[in-house]
């Protein structure tokens, strides 16, 4: 399971692309019951879309990535050379490509936008010719402004990657250095960057320190990878203080540990861990530090990527063979409900993906066909 699936069909780690911590097997072992009921949406409103230019061979299409308030997505897709480019899709249905400037056009390269506000500034990255990672932020007027992180390493799969953005334009994200070391940074509207490093964090190749999301209040939440390369949650508030945390049965093991994805503006924090099984549970964290992990009944391994308002979660789940399921979890954590997007495959490696969830329920995400193309969806409750 890979957080970027066109990057994963690019080639290994992405053919360039910066790719941080979300590359894991589906189906993995089944594991044992889980609290709370599953069962069907009430009259779900399935909305399947495609990019224009978007190919539909094995791994290729169309992946929506954040979706906001207003009902606009932000997502990419990758065309028949595997070239990746950007879309927003208002909330009329209306898509509209664009390219970053100086944005590579060979495989594996192009423009990823990850992520929206509510007025619709779009940020992202995309990969040059040469390889290196920049990150970008897309105005409402549609003008594109690009920014390197200070210290952003120049090599192939270096450079800068945004990762969220919040309300106020404040844009949280990840760079490596010449040494493949993780650094977070935060870049303020303005273009100002603040890089930090969270205590603990390894100085190695592939560990370090990484920003996943930032709220409205400033808050960033992230991980870090130790110098055994495990993983641990991390926050960072605006102020500056950083607090890190693992989630309950957390595995102490290369890539093992916890993964935190998504914070919303009550400060509560969504993600998953691996165990010492290698085995993947969500989880979200109050703002008061209590941590409450959970699994979705029948679930091979499960995945928590947004979290919205209200805390209602959205991700994925794997059977227990290796089929994925789209998820919601609701604020109070008795139900978790799954989803298929219909025209889904049903086989290993097929099936939904529920990736942001906005203040409404509505979730963007995407599926795999019977020939595993990639295809978007808007999921209005």
């Amino acid at each position: 399971m890979h957080r970027h699936s066109l990057r994963k069909a690019a080639g290994p780690m992405g053919a360039g692309v910066l790719c941080l911590c979300f590359l894991f097997a589906a189906g993995m072992p089944a594991q044992g019951p889980a609290t709370g009921g599953i069962g069907e949406l009430r009259r779900p409103a399935f909305t399947a879309f495609e990019a224009p230019g978007a190919a539909t061979g094995d791994g290729q299409g169309t992946e929506p990535a954040s979706l906001n308030a207003e009902g606009t997505i932000a997502g990419f897709y990758g065309d028949v050379n595997n070239v990746l480019h950007s879309f927003v899709r208002a909330i009329d249905g209306t898509i509209t490509t664009f390219d970053a400037p100086g944005a590579g056009t060979s495989s594996g390269q192009g423009t990823d936008a990850c992520c929206i506000n509510g007025a619709g500034m779009v940020a992202g990255s995309y990969v040059d010719e040469s390889g290196i990672n920049h990150g970008f932020v897309r105005a409402t007027d549609a003008t594109i402004t690009t920014f390197d992180a200070p210290g952003a390493g120049t090599g192939d799969n270096l450079g800068t990657v945004a990762e969220s953005i919040n309300s106020s334009g404040t844009i949280a994200g990840t760079y490596n250095d010449e040494s493949g070391v993780f650094h977070a940074f935060v870049r303020t509207a303005d273009g100002t960057v603040t890089t930090f490093d969270a205590p603990g964090a390894g100085t190695g190749d592939n560990q370090g320190t990484v920003a996943d999301s930032i709220n409205s209040s400033g808050t960033v939440a992230g991980l870090y990878y130790d110098g055994n390369t495990s993983s641990h949650g991390l926050l960072r508030a605006a102020d500056g203080t950083i607090t890190t945390f693992d989630a309950p049965g957390a595995g102490t093991g290369k890539y093992q540990g916890t993964y935190v994805l998504s914070i919303n503006a009550a400060g509560r924090a969504a993600g998953y861990y691996a165990d010492a099984d290698n085995s993947y549970h969500g989880f979200v964290r109050a703002a008061d530090g209590t941590i409450t992990t959970f699994d979705a009944p029948g679930a091979g391994g499960t995945f928590a990527f947004s979290i919205n308002k209200e805390g209602a979660i959205t991700g994925v789940y794997a059977d227990a063979n290796g089929l994925d399921h789209g998820f919601i979890r609701d604020p109070s954590g008795l139900a978790i409900t799954s989803f298929e997007a219909p025209g889904a495959g049903s086989a290993s490696g097929q099936g939904t993906t529920g990736y942001s969830i906005n203040n409404l329920g509505a979730i963007a995400g995407y599926y795999y066909d019977t020939s595993n193309g990639v295809h978007g969806f808007l999921l209005t409750p």
